[in-house]
């Protein structure tokens, strides 16, 4: 088949063993890869940014690792294509080359990690609730973040356009949340990659809310088998507790009789809440903003007191600034405001304002 289709490239759909490999080059003269190599040759076509391709890099050198002493020894025995340029290795000296290599890259991306863990407590300081965009590859959670933001990340037809994170910030009937745009998820999603993307799939993790987009326009069985790998990496990455909100999407492509019976179908089989929209024509947005809003904008009336002095006054423009004041009444000595306040915010103006000599209520 090979040879009477000229083909450049030989594409399995599973793993394949080292020696798997070598023995189809061998047999086909053709270069031959398995289902971690395509995917891998993907990722390093579409990454852009520095993390992203440190993160395959990693991958790449990880699946090198694992098995780089049959690779040297096959290498040895002749040049097949994909296996030369290793003859003049020993097998040590190779397998050492290449955890040196593994051990740079691990600590570029841990001073990544570290900023961006400044850049999430920052952001965590703001009192902002975070919405994290998932979803399976080709979902259209890019174009969904950027009709929600008025950005303009790419966005394409393509798999695996978005291998970095974007966070911006949007506001949803007065309120501030912070949206983060992920990498796309495929099924039985390697481990390797899971571990190399730890940092950019961290950001899901550490969410109020995931936002689960879904491709509804695709063949039912589809649509259910993309929705359950997503559902089973997020538990993979330890996020199966964090409260979810699922956006069936490109409903401009399906017939309404038919949107319907895939909504009655997905909602006998899992206990989400779904609502379908249209993230290209920005269709019922405004209902996928309410529920979001839902999940994380109720506000708790309060009120407090508290003594007047410089420092006082900066905690009350802040405050004014975070939460909705409904009063504030000024005596010679004090202040006194009636506001309501998001439920993640509480704990955090009631420390403020007790730690300045006020009463909270």
């Amino acid at each position: 088949m090979a040879s009477d289709l000229k083909a450049e490239k030989i594409i399995f759909g599973n793993d394949l063993k080292v020696v798997q490999i070598y023995n189809l080059a061998k047999l086909t003269g053709v270069e031959v890869i398995d289902r971690m190599q395509l995917i891998l040759e993907i990722f390093v076509r579409r990454a852009s940014t520095r993390e992203a391709k440190l993160q395959i890099e990693l991958a790449r050198l990880r699946y090198e690792l694992a098995h780089a002493k049959e690779k040297v020894r096959l290498a040895k025995m002749g040049e097949q294509p994909g296996f030369q340029g290793l003859g003049k290795y020993e097998v040590d000296v190779y397998y050492e080359a290449v955890k040196r290599q593994i051990h740079t890259i691990q600590e570029k991306l841990r001073e990544i990690r570290r900023m961006r863990s400044i850049h999430r407590s920052r952001r965590a300081e703001l009192g902002f609730p975070t919405v994290s965009l998932a979803g399976y590859t080709n979902s259209g959670k890019s174009t969904l973040f950027n009709n929600l933001t008025n950005e303009n990340v790419p966005v394409d037809a393509g798999v695996f356009t978005t291998l970095s994170t974007a966070t911006r910030a949007i506001e949803i009937y007065g309120e501030k949340f912070l949206i983060t745009d992920t990498v796309g998820f495929i099924d039985r999603l390697p481990v390797m990659l899971i571990e190399a993307f730890h940092s950019t799939l961290e950001e899901t993790i550490l969410s109020d809310l995931i936002l689960l987009v879904v491709d509804v326009s695709e063949p039912i069985d589809d649509v259910s088998r993309k929705l359950s790998a997503s559902l089973d990496i997020i538990g993979e990455i330890g996020a199966a507790g964090i409260p979810m909100i699922v956006a069936l999407n490109k409903i401009d492509l399906v017939p309404p009789e038919e949107l319907k019976g895939k909504i009655e179908y997905l909602s006998r089989i899992y206990r989400l809440k779904f609502i379908p929209i249209s993230a290209l024509y920005g269709v019922n947005l405004d209902a996928l903003k309410e529920e979001i809003f839902g999940a994380l904008g109720r506000y708790i009336d309060s009120s407090f007191i508290l003594p007047i002095s410089q420092e006082s006054l900066s905690i009350l423009s802040w405050i004014f600034e975070n939460a909705k004041v409904h009063k504030a009444a000024y005596s010679n000595d004090s202040i006194s405001v009636s506001l309501s306040i998001p439920p993640h915010m509480l704990g955090k103006i009631k420390d403020r304002v007790e730690k300045m000599g006020g009463k909270f209520g």
